[in-house]
């Protein structure tokens, strides 16, 4: 599917907690309190001081003595002669000296060599995202989707998912997922993402407008790409479609359906959630029409009972006369054996 050189766990991109300029100010605001600080101390304490030049200690000269105290050991033009003077250097100057080094030296590793790193390592994985999943918004939906394709052998690593929940972002590190902290209606994120090299899109960003904006963001900017969104308002189902989703995905119908199942059969609706989890002991795949296939009929498939195949984008159930001739580029729905083990609970979104 995707590169096999993609790494999991490779943070793509996080969002940085506050604004680079408000960071910077943070950081040197903090450093120049701890130097005015040191000011009022030695002009309180300008009696302890001595000028070697003219022998009068101004404020001008407190400043300039506080400011080569905190970034060198001093010229010697101006010096401590008494001993508070002497222990207030000692206990109070130097200190300070040691914290403003390490907020200098800690904003130039931030900025520049931190960030510098992070932007390389983003760029390595951005070379070598293709073929791989978008999954946009990691809520109870994307969530499971995400542990859904994973248990389907899925590459964690082949999944980029992208939202502004830390916590959430976490979850899918742990997961292998690559992650991006960003507004994944936006342009720059999606392009940041290869949007136009992957494989499918999943969204499900929580709310039916945004979803429908992700959506129609994606499809102007990656024609091809297969899209599935989640929506909750059946209203919007169609609207999803035209904003250009393949498929739309309505968890409330979907309820509705396995509830409605239940009550014209226990097992209906146990049965359905088998076909829709890779866990259960059947499950549906889709793929397309094998050379030896062609000619056969839909039942007579090896691997499986097939249901339905799409030919020139039209689907065609197992008692439809298309089916009793499969054709080469036929894409067929087969009920498969799975691995036997309990079904996935569905959970409520």
């Amino acid at each position: 599917m995707a590169d096999s050189d993609i790494k999991p766990r490779a943070l793509l991109k996080r969002a940085a907690r506050l604004p680079v300029l408000a960071d910077v100010a943070l950081r040197l605001g903090f450093a120049f309190f701890l130097i005015a600080l040191v000011i009022l101390i030695h002009w309180l304490d300008r009696a302890g001081l001595k000028d070697n030049f003219d022998n009068e200690i101004s404020f001008l000269d407190v400043v300039y003595f506080t400011m080569i105290s905190v970034t060198t050991t001093g010229f010697g033009d101006i010096a401590p002669v008494s001993d508070r003077s002497r222990l207030i250097e000692s206990v109070v100057v130097t200190p300070v000296r040691v914290a403003v080094i390490f907020i200098f030296v800690g904003t130039a590793y931030s900025f520049v060599l931190k960030r510098t790193w992070e932007k390389w390592q983003m760029s390595r994985i951005q070379q070598r995202l293709t073929g791989h999943i978008v999954v946009l918004g990691f809520g109870t939906s994307g969530s499971e989707a995400v542990r859904e394709l994973i248990a389907r052998g899925t590459e964690p690593g082949c999944i980029v998912v992208i939202d502004q929940d830390e916590p959430s972002l976490a979850r899918a590190e742990a997961m292998g997922c690559n992650v991006l902290n960003a507004d994944a209606a936006r342009d720059e994120t999606l392009r940041d993402v290869h949007i136009d090299r992957a494989c499918s899109a999943i969204v499900s960003a929580g709310r039916d407008d945004t979803s429908i904006l992700i959506v129609l963001t994606i499809r102007h900017l990656a024609p091809d790409v297969p899209i599935s969104v989640v929506v909750r308002a059946a209203d919007n189902e169609l609207l999803a479609r035209q904003a250009g989703a393949n498929t739309v995905i309505n968890p409330v119908s979907f309820a509705g359906l396995l509830l409605a199942g239940s009550c014209q059969g226990p097992h209906i609706s146990s049965y359905l959630a088998d076909l829709a989890s890779s866990s259960g002991r059947v499950v549906l795949i889709e793929r397309m029409v094998r050379p030896e296939e062609v000619g056969l009929p839909l039942k007579d498939i090896s691997d499986g009972v097939g249901v339905r195949i799409y030919r020139d984008g039209k689907p065609y159930g197992f008692w439809d006369d298309e089916s009793a001739s499969l054709s080469a580029g036929d894409l067929v729905v087969v009920i498969t054996q799975g691995d036997g083990r309990p079904p996935v609970t569905m959970a409520n979104d």
